[in-house]
């Protein structure tokens, strides 16, 4: 293995649940749904704004629409790096590549790249400027395509199995992360790369 793909959200990036309201959780449940609604998945692809996502939130919770802009730009200002997956100086120094492969919108990638881990990526393919979404297989060639990655040398991380499979169907390999015990995920992680 030479190639280390990271997901971000829910991997390297999550929002503490102890920093925020139950009611903000429950605003946010559709995000753990197995398949993300299209509304988002359209968002994390570009093709729609923050603005028509805080209406389509409004519209479909009844929540009033000022609520559900500050819930939106509260979930982006929340967002920090999973302590035990921030620790990518190991792999780095261990001779791996490491990239970026994740669904997300214009407003939460911006955030995350002034994060300092941030800097130890050698590349990143992020959907909301290519115009796809994982699970579609495009995203992943288009990975592969740019910083010319053999598949059968790179490992990808996700936390959701859907997007573990398309990856696998191109011949990557794949690791299920579990956003519930991140600190096992990397413990087991680090046993089988370092």
């Amino acid at each position: 293995m030479k190639n280390i793909v990271f997901d971000l959200g829910g991997v390297l990036f999550a929002r503490d649940k102890n920093k925020s309201t139950q009611e903000f959780h429950e605003f946010f449940s559709f995000i753990r749904s197995e398949r993300m609604p299209l509304f988002w998945e359209e968002y994390d692809r570009g093709a729609s704004t923050l603005g028509e996502v805080t209406d389509m939130l409004a519209r479909t919770t009844g929540c009033p629409r000022e609520k559900c802009e500050r819930f939106l730009l509260l979930s982006i200002d929340m967002q920090e790096p999973v302590a035990p997956t921030e620790r990518l100086g190991d792999l780095k120094a261990a001779g791996y590549r490491l990239y970026v492969l994740s669904n997300m919108s214009r407003e939460f990638i911006a955030f995350l790249r002034r994060f300092p881990v941030y800097r130890l990526f050698d590349g990143e393919v992020v959907s909301c400027e290519e115009g796809t979404v994982k699970p579609e297989p495009r995203i992943y060639e288009i990975l592969l395509e740019r910083y010319g990655l053999d598949p059968a040398e790179t490992l990808f991380i996700d936390d959701r199995a859907a997007n573990i499979a398309a990856a696998e169907g191109l011949g990557i390999a794949g690791y299920l992360f579990d956003h519930r015990n991140p600190a096992a995920a990397c413990d087991e992680l680090r046993r089988r790369l370092l």
